[in-house]
C-alpha cells in the first residue's frame, strides 16, 4: 500500500477498507509514516469525515496497537462512564466510589485538563501522595482490592491514540467526531469493560458547542460501542454554566468530598446520581435506572461511597487525612470575592470564559510543561436565573498570584449577564439515548 495514495483516497472523500486503516495505524505507530504525511491524513478525515465501519475499524487498530486489559479473572461487571469534559465536571470522583460499593467494577483511564476543561487525573493528584500513574500490575491489584481504579493512559495502553492526539492537538483536527469517536472508544475497550455510561457535554462551555453536534458524536460513539458488543447508554447534558460550584483541582475533590458525604445536594449530585444509577443498571445490580438511582443514593446515605473514596485514595498512595478532614489542606494566598454591580436575574454565562479565568489562576495548564497550583480555582455561588442583589458576592477566586487575581476578576466579570426578567434556567439532561 501507498501512503500518499491513502491520503488521496481520503481527500476525495472516499472509503478506507479496514485492511487500509489497519496499515496506516500500524506503519504510523512503528515510525514508517512521518508527522507530516500522517497530519495531512487526518485533515483528509476532518474534512471529508468516515462512515461508520470505517470509525469502527480505526477504532480497532487503535485499541490492537498496545495491550487489552485481561480482567476475566474479576467476578463481576466491569462498568465505566466517559465525559467529554466541561468546567466544573468532577462526576468521575463521585461515580467511581458509589458504583464500586455495590460489587461492581470501575476501571477508569482518564485524562489531564485540555484547554479550558479541568481533568481528572490532575484533580486527583491535588491530593498529596495519590498515584494516578499505576502499571496494568498495580491497577488490577487496585481494581480487585476495592473495586475501582482511577489512572491514566499507560504506555501499554493504545498507545497509537496518545501519538496520533498529540499530532491532532497541533494540526486543528481535535474537532473530527470519527477522530473523538475512535480515541475515546480505543482507551475504553482496552479496560476490558462490559459496559460503557456516555456523558456528552454540550453548550457554551462544552467542546461540542452545538446540540446537533453533540447529538452526532453520540451517535458515533453508540454505534463503535455496538460494533464492539459493548451496552452503552447516554446522556446528552448542558454545559451552558459550570457544573456544582467549585472550578479548579482541589476545590473540585472538595465538593466531591461534601457531595460523597452527603452535605450537597445541588445539581453535581443529581448527575452524579443519574450516571452512577444508570452504571448499577448496566452492571446488573438493578433492574431499572430508577432502582439504580434510589441505591446510589443510599451508598452515599449510609456513608458506604464516602467510605470506599477514603480506601481508593489510600490504595493509590494518597494521603487519606486531607479527605477525612478537608479544611486542613494548604490555604491559596490570595482570596478575592466578586461581588455584583447591579441588581438582576442571572441570565448568561459564559462557561468557557470562566473556565478560562480558572486556567489564568493557575488551576490548569497552558503549555505541557506548566506547573498546575492546586488551590488554585473559583467558587461559583450562583446559578442561571438567580436573582443578585448589588452587592452580593458573585464567585470568589483563590490563587497564589495577585496578578492573576485581578486579570481573573475582569474575564468572570464580562463572563456573566443580568437581565430584569428571570429567564428559564437550562436543562440539566437534556437527552437520554438508551
Amino acid at each position: 500500500m501507498n501512503t500518499v495514495e491513502l491520503i488521496k483516497k481520503k481527500r476525495d472523500g472516499k472509503t478506507f477498507t479496514n485492511n487500509e486503516i489497519s496499515f496506516l495505524i500500524n506503519q504510523f505507530t512503528k515510525g514508517k509514516i512521518p508527522d507530516y504525511q500522517f497530519s495531512a491524513l487526518l485533515m483528509a478525515i476532518l474534512l471529508k469525515g468516515m462512515i461508520p465501519s470505517e470509525t469502527a475499524a480505526l477504532t480497532n487498530s487503535m485499541l490492537n496497537s498496545g495491550k487489552i486489559i485481561d480482567l476475566s479473572s474479576l467476578k463481576g461487571c466491569k462498568i465505566d462512564k466517559h465525559s467529554t469534559g466541561g468546567v466544573g465536571d468532577k462526576t468521575s470522583l463521585i461515580i467511581a466510589p458509589i458504583v464500586a460499593s455495590t460489587g461492581i467494577y470501575v476501571p477508569m483511564i482518564s485524562g489531564r485538563g485540555l484547554g479550558h476543561t479541568g481533568g481528572t487525573l490532575d484533580k486527583l493528584e491535588s491530593i498529596p501522595g495519590f498515584k494516578t500513574n499505576l502499571s496494568l500490575a498495580e491497577s488490577i491489584k487496585v481494581l480487585k482490592k476495592c473495586g475501582a481504579v482511577l489512572i491514566g493512559q499507560t504506555k501499554e495502553i493504545a498507545p497509537a491514540d496518545k501519538m496520533i492526539y498529540a499530532l491532532r492537538d497541533v494540526t486543528a483536527t481535535v474537532e473530527s467526531i470519527p477522530l473523538i469517536t475512535a480515541s475515546i472508544m480505543s482507551k475504553k475497550l482496552a479496560e476490558g469493560i462490559d459496559g460503557l455510561v456516555l456523558d456528552i457535554k454540550t453548550g457554551n462551555g462544552a467542546f461540542m458547542k452545538s446540540y446537533q453536534d453533540a447529538i452526532n458524536l453520540a451517535n458515533s460513539l453508540i454505534q463503535t460501542a455496538r460494533s464492539f458488543n459493548k451496552n452503552v447508554i447516554t446522556f446528552l447534558t448542558d454545559m451552558n454554566q459550570p457544573l456544582g460550584n467549585y472550578i479548579g483541582n482541589w476545590l473540585e475533590v472538595y465538593e466531591s468530598i461534601q457531595v460523597l458525604k452527603g452535605n450537597v445536594k445541588n445539581d453535581l449530585y443529581l448527575l452524579s446520581i443519574k450516571l452512577a444509577g444508570t452504571m448499577i443498571y448496566l452492571g446488573k445490580k438493578a433492574k431499572s435506572i430508577q432502582e439504580g438511582e434510589h441505591i446510589a443514593k443510599q451508598k452515599i446515605e449510609i456513608g458506604e461511597a464516602f467510605k470506599k473514596f477514603l480506601q481508593i485514595v489510600e490504595l493509590q498512595g494518597g494521603k487519606v487525612n486531607y479527605i477525612i478532614n478537608p479544611d486542613k489542606y494548604p490555604k491559596p494566598k490570595f482570596v478575592k470575592k466578586v461581588l455584583s454591580v447591579k441588581n438582576g436575574y442571572l441570565k448568561e454565562i459564559n462557561t468557557y470564559q470562566v473556565g478560562m479565568a480558572s486556567l489564568e489562576l493557575g488551576a490548569g495548564r497552558r503549555t505541557k510543561d506548566d506547573v498546575i497550583d492546586y488551590k488554585a480555582g473559583i467558587i461559583f455561588y450562583k446559578k442561571i436565573g438567580a436573582f443578585i442583589n448589588k452587592g452580593e458576592i458573585i464567585c470568589e477566586l483563590h490563587s497564589d498570584s495577585g496578578t492573576k487575581i485581578i486579570s481573573a476578576e475582569q474575564m468572570i466579570i464580562e463572563s456573566i449577564q443580568f437581565s430584569k426578567t428571570k429567564p428559564v434556567s437550562p436543562k440539566l439532561i437534556k437527552k437520554v439515548i438508551q
